[in-house]
């Protein structure tokens, strides 16, 4: 009819994924800032801050010659396996909080993981590299596949993600399995009284929910584009 624009059901499909892979991430992200929010506030018992954690759960692992060191930005925690530094913003380096002190040790569990010689984080370290350079150049091929047809520019999209897809789901267990050390790690070395521990499990538990939200979200994309170029195909 004049006037009205009809959706395939291919459009309503991926309009549909889009929304939902939106929510999903969005929740994830709901999910963490509330756990974070709320366990920043609540100051651990013990009164030690996350460089003291760190340090204890370094020490306790033989990782003296790990140094930690304070970094800008808010939640740029992270551990640097070439420079073997775990370094830690101002919130998490000075505070006192459950949230310092959970922060704090999921990172020294990627330390504890670099020492073991963790597989999936050879794994990961060796797709790195790989997956950044993919990535570079597929940006630059897509934009120049725009001038040639939207057909190449989707071919280029399902294949960058692919490669994200790969890297994320090695990073799936990376992650858990810090947050699992950090748990047993912040146990083992009485670093919390009685009662915090169900809120440093929220706190972690919620840190590695992210990186699902964001595999899932991947996969979502995934499917919208191949569906895009399946429609396109068929024409």
């Amino acid at each position: 009819m004049p006037g009205y624009v009809t959706l395939g059901y291919e459009n309503i499909w991926t309009i549909l994924l889009s929304i939902f892979g939106f929510i999903i991430v969005a929740v994830a992200q709901v999910r963490v800032n509330g756990a974070y929010n709320r366990t920043k506030r609540q100051k651990n018992q013990k009164g030690i801050s996350g460089q003291e954690v760190a340090r204890a759960i370094l020490d306790a692992n033989g990782l003296n010659d790990i140094y930690v060191v304070e970094t800008k930005g808010t939640l740029s925690d992270h551990y640097d396996p070439t420079r073997k530094v775990v370094r830690l913003s101002a919130e998490i380096f000075e505070g006192t909080s459950i949230a310092a002190l959970s922060v704090a040790a999921h990172e020294c569990g990627h330390a504890i993981q670099d020492k073991e010689n963790y597989s999936f984080m050879r794994i990961r370290s060796f797709l790195a590299p790989i997956v950044n350079f993919i990535t570079y150049i597929g940006y630059i091929v897509a934009f120049i596949s725009l001038f040639a047809g939207i057909t190449g520019y989707l071919k280029i999209g399902i294949f960058l993600i692919l490669a994200a897809i790969l890297f994320q789901l090695v990073t799936l267990p990376v992650e858990f399995d810090a947050s699992k050390r950090a748990g047993e790690q912040i146990k083992k070395l009485d670093l919390i009284e009685s009662g915090e521990d169900e809120d440093v499990k929220d706190m972690l538990g919620a840190a590695a929910m992210t990186y699902v939200a964001a595999f899932i979200s991947s996969l979502i994309n995934l499917l919208r584009l191949v569906i895009m170029l399946s429609n396109r195909d068929d024409k």
